[in-house]
């Protein structure tokens, strides 16, 4: 088996076209994309921080200490 030189048997022309061809295509359905797909304005949304920190600031208050660990009350 004869190893041939791919710039005399034409088989990078051949993936340069395919290559080409792949790109083209992409390109096509990007154009198709924006002109078929209308795009609404969405709102942008804002969060309301003021009773957010104020849930934070109830939530502390009403937390009471407790232990980190709790113990079994019995050992196994």
């Amino acid at each position: 088996m004869k190893i041939e030189n791919p710039f005399e048997s034409g088989h990078i022309r051949n993936y340069i076209l395919l290559y080409a061809s792949v790109v083209v295509i992409m390109v096509l359905f990007f154009i198709a994309s924006r002109l078929f797909n209308d795009v609404k304005k969405v709102e942008k949304k804002s969060f309301d921080t003021q009773s957010f920190t104020t849930k934070k600031s109830e939530e502390k208050k009403v937390e009471k200490k407790e232990k980190r660990f709790r113990l079994l009350k019995q050992a196994y």
